[in-house]
């Protein structure tokens, strides 16, 4: 018997985070890999709606400490986009309205259909989320950044919003993108 191991049995806690940080790359793994490999139509809807059956706060409870750099991470940041999306449609239009004029660029690699109302912002966000069984993951996580760069620009344009909302909308744009263009390198683990 080591020593101290009675006492190590013995404690109840909660979950390793190196056991939860494992699952949570391995799921996405699976989830963005394998996924691909299938090319079932019905794979992709379900991990479109996989927050909506599962609930945002079971996938942040595994995902939302992974690195923006990680599957996982990424996975994580395109739901959380998805479930704002749904969450405030018509606010989402009015800063991506406000913001579509200043960032040209991201406005079409979004592919945000024209005019940008409400019920196109969630077609918009969930066609990205569908790309993640069915076209190129880079693609997918390079279009919800310039989605997230446009939205950006349209916060800061209107009176509202506090510089840290600003500023959370630009990190989150730069890390997908930044984790967009590793995937296009190397490919995300």
């Amino acid at each position: 018997m080591t020593p101290g191991g009675n006492f190590f049995e013995s404690l109840v806690g909660g979950t390793d985070p190196a056991l939860v940080s494992e699952a949570a790359d391995r799921a996405a793994m699976l989830l963005v890999r394998g996924a691909r490999k299938t090319g079932d139509a019905e794979v992709a809807e379900r991990l479109l709606h996989l927050a909506d059956t599962e609930g945002i706060e079971t996938i942040a409870e595994v995902w939302s400490g992974s690195p923006a750099d990680s599957l996982a991470g990424c996975l994580w940041r395109l739901y959380l986009l998805r479930s704002w999306v749904y969450a405030d449609p018509a606010g989402v239009a009015r800063e991506f309205e406000a913001g579509r004029r200043s960032a040209q660029v991201a406005r079409v690699v979004a592919g945000v259909a024209e005019p940008p109302g409400p019920e196109q912002l969630k077609a918009m966000v969930d066609q990205v989320l569908r790309g993640i069984a069915g076209s190129d993951f880079a693609d997918v996580l390079l279009r919800a950044a310039s989605f997230a760069r446009v939205v950006a620009t349209g916060r800061a344009s209107l009176s509202d919003p506090t510089e840290a909302e600003v500023q959370r909308m630009l990190v989150l744009s730069e890390q997908l993108e930044a984790a967009g263009h590793a995937e296009l390198d190397h490919g995300l683990a």
